[in-house]
Order: structure tokens, then sequence, then C-alpha cells
């Protein structure tokens, strides 16, 4: 069989930089393409759709690619093993470039044999491609192997003689390539009834964990913003070449490119959905674009990025995301352009093609995504479904306002990532965003009951006025119902004792039922407990609601009260009104701990001393509540950024800018310019004082300087929720701004020198960091 170009061309495609996923990816388009074709003629097709990969079992073992497709006959064979060759229209299939099999297989190793059978043939027919035997002839090696059953459909291709690190990579890293190809084909695999297996075991669809479609958030109190916008714009349709792809300008009979005649009208359409992950993540999150079911490209970040339409250079810094850039992302999405050119690897669409552009323009507008930035350059707000996710979502802060799960004080993004693997390993509980949302709901309960205590134990304890007025020398009221110390003057009573009937005592199972249907989980503190020495408790913590009590089976008043079920299973009640919370400020996990760690002391049988159990199980269960500069650090900085996007939005509604700039010290001026120069902002310099762009870098201690200067711009919902303007008494309004400045002052200490900071000074951050947050504007 003649095939061309010569060996050495096809040695030469094995350089082509691809990796071993986009190696089998290649071998794996074709049989796609052959079952989308089955399935678009309507005909049955009882033995199934099934892909098979076989992975080399050592250095010197085997490759091969089988499936249970149509088959080639012969003619068909020898044009699609010959380099350059592409019977697939370039714009309804997978396999879009003829040099793919042959890059694939050369650079996999140094033979290449390629069987198929169609139902009903007598044999196996092929080609043997060697590379270090086939000549300038171009002729390839014909062979034949007998069928066991003529009813045998297929193709097989068997690649030998492996390229040692190509073989070793393969050979170690099945579950890695499984979930690369997962996620490649995951649309495909969802959508059609094929089936991919890769070293015997089952390649799985990498699904989004994305919200459901009904969810949303409140923008502002009021306008809605769904987590999940499905996205279908149909553009004009348009005349493409079948053979080389190319999309014609105009009308004509040939192709401007290639000068064919096979022209047809094509259907050009973008659609897909944008939404927003249940989780937080550093990379994955992003767009995944894909063309004719095939994600072209995974995680892509580009249309966070605002680039100029004039061509001005120096706009185009990341816009998503920036105030927390270090947690990540959740924006994402799945968007279909089968009609927009790719690269011949297939890693990347053809970006300087209109049919991209005007892609970018319908799903992000032309506008900066922030609303501040797009006002400086003279721009309406971005309404495009992007920029409406972007408003909604942006922050990343615990409740309901951003769609976020909390344990009542911030969010628990650890906690929310772990649901994620849970989601991708098929966990039952986390295939719904429930998990998700009673999160959010229970934080927000949590909160609510953490603000209704401050409250209470801000009201100061009604005196006794008998009392008083007893020790003054005032008359005093004798109580109506007799229970005074008769004296002089006083005639003792004896009031009549009813006869009580005992009624039968609750049993503790009936007062733990009653708790916990009092009761709601708390999310952070429903996890594993334990230490490697000790063993391990799986804890569903609940807290009781205002009112109810929590009592021993002594009927004695405790904070927290265990309930060891079958196993390791323990249920831990929690009495947020209990004076140790409420009175002395003990954290819920504090006496939670002490409570476990006698358990585990006596399941272990453990010589640890209390102290030692509770600090072990504590550094081992609740590592991200440690008190370290880098933590608490962290912690700080993401509230100042956020603040400082709220200062900005401020002034930028006020017009204050220059009075603002002006308050600044000469040396905080300087730092701030330093500041600009060191991130790039160079084009800030010039305008500094003329729009609020330096508040994102001057000194964090200045941010307290401009709230004390200006209270009327920045408090009354502006950027901080407390009262100022309408206060009439100047005490009231000194104490409400005192409320923020004096938390804020603490933050931006930390923010600025966390690496000074000692134990004492973490916690009174941490604390300032809590209540900074009660606070923010848009925060009730």
């Amino acid at each position: 069989m003649k095939i061309t170009p010569s060996s050495r061309v096809l040695s030469m495609l094995g350089e082509i930089d691809f990796d071993e996923w986009q190696c089998l990816a290649e071998l794996i388009d074709n049989p796609f393409d052959d079952f989308l074709d089955i399935l678009r003629s309507g005909v049955e097709w009882p033995d199934g759709f099934t892909v098979s990969v076989t992975l080399p079992s050592s250095p010197k073992g085997v490759l091969e690619v089988r499936d249970t497709g149509r088959g080639m006959s012969r003619d068909r064979l020898a044009r699609a093993v010959r380099a350059g060759w592409s019977g697939n229209d370039m714009h309804d299939k997978l396999g879009l470039f003829g040099m793919g099999f042959n890059i694939s297989t050369a650079r996999l190793g140094r033979r290449t044999r390629v069987l198929t059978t169609r139902a009903g043939d007598p044999d196996w027919i092929g080609v043997e491609i060697d590379l270090d035997q086939i000549k300038d002839d171009f002729e390839a090696k014909d062979i034949t192997e007998p069928k066991s059953d003529p009813s045998q459909h297929g193709t097989r291709i068997i690649v030998d003689r492996l390229h040692v690190t190509r073989a070793d990579w393969l050979r170690r890293n099945g579950a890695s390539l499984r979930n690369i190809l997962g996620s490649v084909y995951s649309w495909i695999l969802t959508e059609h009834p094929f089936e991919l297996y890769v070293g015997g075991r089952e390649v799985k669809p990498v699904r989004h964990c994305r919200w459901g479609d009904d969810r949303y958030v409140l923008y502002n109190g009021k306008e809605r913003i769904p987590a999940y916008i499905p996205i279908d714009e149909k553009l004009q349709d348009g005349i493409a070449c079948r053979d080389c792809g190319e999309w014609q300008i105009g009308s004509g009979e040939v192709c401007s490119v290639c000068d064919g005649g096979n022209l047809s009208v094509r259907e050009r359409r973008i659609h897909g959905w944008l939404g927003v992950q249940r989780y937080l993540d550093k990379t994955d999150y992003g767009i995944d674009f894909l063309r004719n079911g095939r994600k072209i490209l995974r995680w892509d970040k580009q249309l966070f990025t605002w680039n100029n339409p004039d061509g001005i250079a120096g706009n185009e810094e990341p816009e998503y995301p920036v105030e927390l850039a270090h947690q990540g992302g959740r924006l994402i999405g799945e968007i279909h352009l089968d009609h927009v050119p790719v690269t011949y690897q297939k890693d990347a669409f053809e970006y300087g093609d209109r049919s991209w552009l005007t892609a970018l323009e319908v799903l992000r507008g032309v506008a900066p995504l922030q609303p501040q930035r797009a006002r400086k350059l003279g721009y309406t707000e971005n309404e495009s479904p992007l920029g409406l996710l972007f408003k909604g979502f942006r922050r990343n802060d615990a409740g309901l306002r951003c769609l976020v799960p909390g344990d009542g004080n911030k969010p628990v993004h650890a906690d929310t990532r772990d649901w994620g693997r849970k989601f991708q390993a098929g966990v039952s509980e986390f295939q719904t965003d429930e998990h998700w949302w009673q999160a959010v709901l229970r934080h927000e309960e949590i909160k609510k009951q953490g603000k209704e205590a401050r409250t209470i134990a801000s009201v100061p304890v009604q005196p006794d006025e008998q009392a008083v007025l007893g020790a003054l020398g005032m008359p005093v009221d004798i109580p109506a119902t007799g229970t005074a110390k008769p004296g002089a003057g006083a005639v003792a009573t004896v009031a009549a004792q009813p006869v009580a009937i005992k009624e039968r005592s609750e049993t503790r199972s009936e007062r733990l039922a009653r708790y916990e249907d009092a009761a709601s989980p708390h999310a952070y503190l429903s996890r594993p407990f334990g230490h490697p020495e000790l063993g391990y408790l799986k804890v569903r913590t609940l807290l009781l609601k205002s009112g109810e009590r929590l009592r021993d089976d002594n009927e004695l008043h405790v904070p927290v009260l265990l309930d060891q079920r079958s196993g390791n299973e323990v249920t831990a009640l929690v009495d947020s009104e209990h004076a140790a919370f409420r009175r002395f400020g003990m954290d819920y996990a504090d006496l939670l701990l002490v409570d476990l760690a006698a358990v585990l002391k006596v399941r272990a049988r453990s010589d640890w001393s209390p102290s030692q159990l509770v600090a072990a199980i504590r550094a081992e269960s609740l590592q991200d509540s440690a008190l370290d500069g880098t933590t608490v650090g962290a912690e700080a900085r993401d509230l100042l950024g956020e603040i400082r996007e709220r200062v900005a939005e401020a002034l930028d509604r006020s017009g204050g800018h220059t009075p603002a700039y002006g308050h600044l010290s000469k040396e905080e001026k300087t730092a701030t310019e330093e500041a600009m120069i060191a991130a790039g902002r160079l084009g800030l310099l010039g305008r500094l004082g003329l729009d609020s762009g330096f508040v994102h870098h001057v000194p964090a201690l200045a941010l307290v300087r401009l709230v004390e200067a200006m209270p009327a711009t920045f408090m009354d919902g502006a950027a901080f929720r407390g009262p100022y303007t309408g206060v009439s008494s100047p005490s009231a309004k000194a104490l409400s701004l005192a409320r923020v400045t004096g938390c804020l002052a603490d933050v931006a200490t930390l923010g600025t020198f966390v690496g000074e900071a000692t134990a004492p000074q973490l916690r009174r951050a941490r604390l300032s960091i809590a209540l900074l947050r009660d606070e923010l504007a848009g925060e009730e």
C-alpha cells in the first residue's frame, strides 16, 4: 500500500510537540466521528459505541486503540493513513486534520499497524507503517488477519517499539490520562451513549460542579442575578469551504483560499452556558470552549482580561479575580463554537479570526468588567452575560449575598473544595448543590444568632428596683404572693399547696431527639476529629436554636453534650447561649475539643495529658484555624482589598477624588507612587487626585485617615453601613465612626506589619476582621 510522504517526513512529524494525551485523543477522535455519523444516519447499532485503549505494561509494551465502529474499505484505509489527507468535513468532525494520525503515531512509536474490518468482511485488512523499513518508494506492508466471527466490525491501531519516555509516561499515568480525557470529552460522553475505556477502566466525564439553574443572588438587595446563564446566540449563516474549512467573504462559486468548489452554507451559533462553581479554586476556574463536542480550551481565562479595542497597550491586566486573587476564582462556563477554526494541535482557536472575536463580544461585551474602570474610560455598564455574573459573584463573602458557604464567621473554602472532590468522585450526597446551599443558610443562621447575642450583651441588665429603693431608705412594696420574710407590721400568710401529680420523666433518647429538633447543623465543626495516635471520630455538630437549654443526664446546664452513636459516629450538641460562649467569649470549638479529647483518650487508652490531647486534635483537625501570621495576614489583606474597592466606588459616586488625595501625607503620597510603579500602573501616575485609582495603592493605614477625614462619604451605606449624616448627637456620630475606624486600624496594622505580630495581636486582629465585616455596607 502506497503512502505519502516519505518515511523521513513521517519521522519528522513525530517531533511535533504533542503531549501523550493529545496523541491518544487524535486516535480517539476518528472513531467518535464514525459513531456520530452512525447516530445521524438513524440506523440501529446493537453492538454499542465503544473505544478501548490498552496501555503498555512495560517500556517495551504495546499501545492499542480499538473501536466498534463501521470499519473501512481498503480504499478508505489507504487514504486514511496518507499524511495530509482528510476525508472529514472541516466543520462537522472532531478529526479535523489528516496529519493527526501520522503525527500522533509517529510521536508514540516507530511501528504502527492499522487493522480494520466491516461486518460481513472475511478478514481484518490493514497496513504496517514501519518508520525504520519504509523507503522512498512509499510502499507500506499490507497485512491481514483472520476473523473469528464474520459479524465483527471496527478498527484497531497498534503502536509498538514505543519511545521510552512516552511509554513510561503512559504506563505510570493511567489515572491522570483518564481524568484529562474525561474532561476533554465530557460533553460527548454525557450527551451520547459512547463508552471510552483506558487501561481497562471506564473514562467518566469530568463534569462541572456548578450551582443549580434556580440559584441566584440579590445585588444591592434588589437586582436578581442568576448563578447559571444559558447562552444561545445564532449568528447569520455563512458560506464555508468543506475542503480547507475557510469561511468565505462575499459570494462566489470557488473557495477564495484553496480554489476548490466544495462550498456549503453553514450555521454559525454560539451556545452553552456561563455560571458559578460551588467552590473557589486557584486554577480550576474559567471557560471551556468546545468545537464539535471536544474541548479545545479548558479552564480558559482569556475572557477575564479586558483588551482595549482601540489597541492601546497597558490595559491587558486581568479583571477577575482581583480583590482576593490568591483564593482563586469560581466563574465557569461551557461554550460551543463549532464554526470557529482551531489550530492543528486542537489546543487553541484561531484568535485572529473574526468568528472568535465575535464570540468574545457576545460573551463579555466590549467594556471592562469592572464598573469603576468602565466609567473612567467612558463606557456604559457591561451588561453582557459575563458582566452580569461578574457583578453578582465577583466577591467571595460568606452567606446569601455572594452564595458562599461559611461557618457563621468566614467562608469555608477548604470544606467546599473537599465537597467538590466528593462531587467528582460520585458521592450521592454531593451531586446536587443542596449540601452547599444548606451550608449557606446555616452560616446566615449562626451569624444572626451571633448578632443577637452581641445586641443582648450590649444592653445593661435591668436593676432590682426594690433593692435600690430599700438601700435609699424608701418604702418597699411587699410582694402580693406573701413571699417576703415576716417582720414588724407584716402578716405572714401561708398559701395552699396544690397536690403535685407525678409525670413520667423524659428519657435520655427523647431529650436528645428534642434537642436535635431544635438545632441546626454547624458545617465547619461537622467533620472528622482526631489524631493518628488516637484515632478519629466522625462528628456531626448541631447548634441549638435560641431559647433551648442544653442539659446533661444530671440536669446540669452544659455548653456541649456528646451523643455517641454506633462505631465512630458522634453527634455533638452546642448551646450557643451558654455563659461560656456569651459571657466569656469562648469559641464553640474550644469546648467541643475538650469533650472529644476525653472520648478519644479512653478509646485509645492514651496517657497524654488533657492539654496535650486538645492541642494535638486541634492541630490535626482544625488546621485552617491556626493563629499564625500567614493565615491571619491573608485574611486581613483580603478584607483590605475589598474595602479599597468599596472606598474607591464611594469616591467615584461622590466625586471626592481630589480632596481624598489631599488628605494623604507627603510620605503616604510617595509610598502610593512607589506602589503604582511596582505594580506596573504607570498610566495612573499622571492622574493622581483626578480619579480614585490611587486608593488601590495607598498604604493600608492611610485608609483609616481617609475614613476619619471624610466620614460622610463612606458611612451611611456607602462603604460602611453605620449611620452618620443623619445622627444629630456629635458623640453618637463619633461612636458610630469609631466602630469602623477602630477595627480598620487593627486590620490595616496587621496587614502591614504581620511579621511582627504577637499571638494576642493576632487574636485581636482576627476579632477585628470579623467585626469589620459586619460593618460593611450591604451585610445586613
